[in-house]
């Protein structure tokens, strides 16, 4: 009866004690708050590298609208430095740099090079009259040229960023491990000389 006694105060007294509980939801919680803390951290670090990214890249084709950034080696150390700066933000990241000139700023928005419907289908076909703005001999759908252009083109520079998250839990939760970050903007070149002059052409 005393044993009972004894082994029944002991047990009434862990009924009160709430520190081992405080250790168990602990343990319970802290797994899932340090995710979301994690995943706010990627978060901003994300919309940081965009931001800066995007500062970078107006600098950057800012200077290449002047006479100088036309020439190729000039345009090479221009968006070596965009590497530069991003990597620091993104040290493993893969930056890839495309510049496309259009006549004006119009043609950069439609990109697919003017021609003139006939058919009504969308596309430029059946002999139907085109503006050969890039002067390569056909229609393009996508238009303008690759590089810088020339004298008052209009130019779209765009730089991507592929680049491992901050931390790297994310494919357990079934997301991608990797982020992109892309920044674009079109400026038009300085009218440092004449402009070429298009031709006219008929689609296939």
């Amino acid at each position: 009866m005393i044993r009972c006694h004894r082994i029944c105060s002991t047990l009434s007294a862990f009924r009160f004690e709430r520190r081992g509980a405080t250790v168990i939801e602990f343990a319970l919680v802290a797994p899932v708050l340090a995710m979301l803390l994690m995943g706010a951290f990627d978060l901003a670090h994300r919309l940081y590298v965009e931001s800066a990214l995007q500062g970078v890249v107006q600098k950057t084709a800012r200077d290449s609208s002047l006479e100088t950034g036309t020439d190729a080696e000039v345009a090479d150390k221009l968006d070596q430095q965009v590497r530069d700066q991003v990597l620091q933000l993104a040290p493993k990241g893969e930056v890839t740099i495309t510049r496309r000139a259009y006549r004006n700023y119009a043609a950069a928005a439609r990109k697919a090079e003017a021609f003139t419907d006939v058919n009504k289908d969308g596309t430029c076909s059946n002999g139907e009259p085109y503006e050969d703005a890039n002067r390569n001999g056909r229609w393009d759908l996508e238009g303008g040229s690759t590089g810088q252009g020339g004298a008052l083109d209009a130019t779209v520079y765009t730089a991507t960023v592929y680049y491992p998250k901050l931390f790297p839990f994310w494919k357990m939760v079934g997301s991608s491990d990797h982020a992109t970050a892309r920044a674009t903007t079109v400026l038009r070149n300085q009218p440092y000389g004449d402009q070429g002059t298009p031709t006219a052409g008929t689609c296939a």
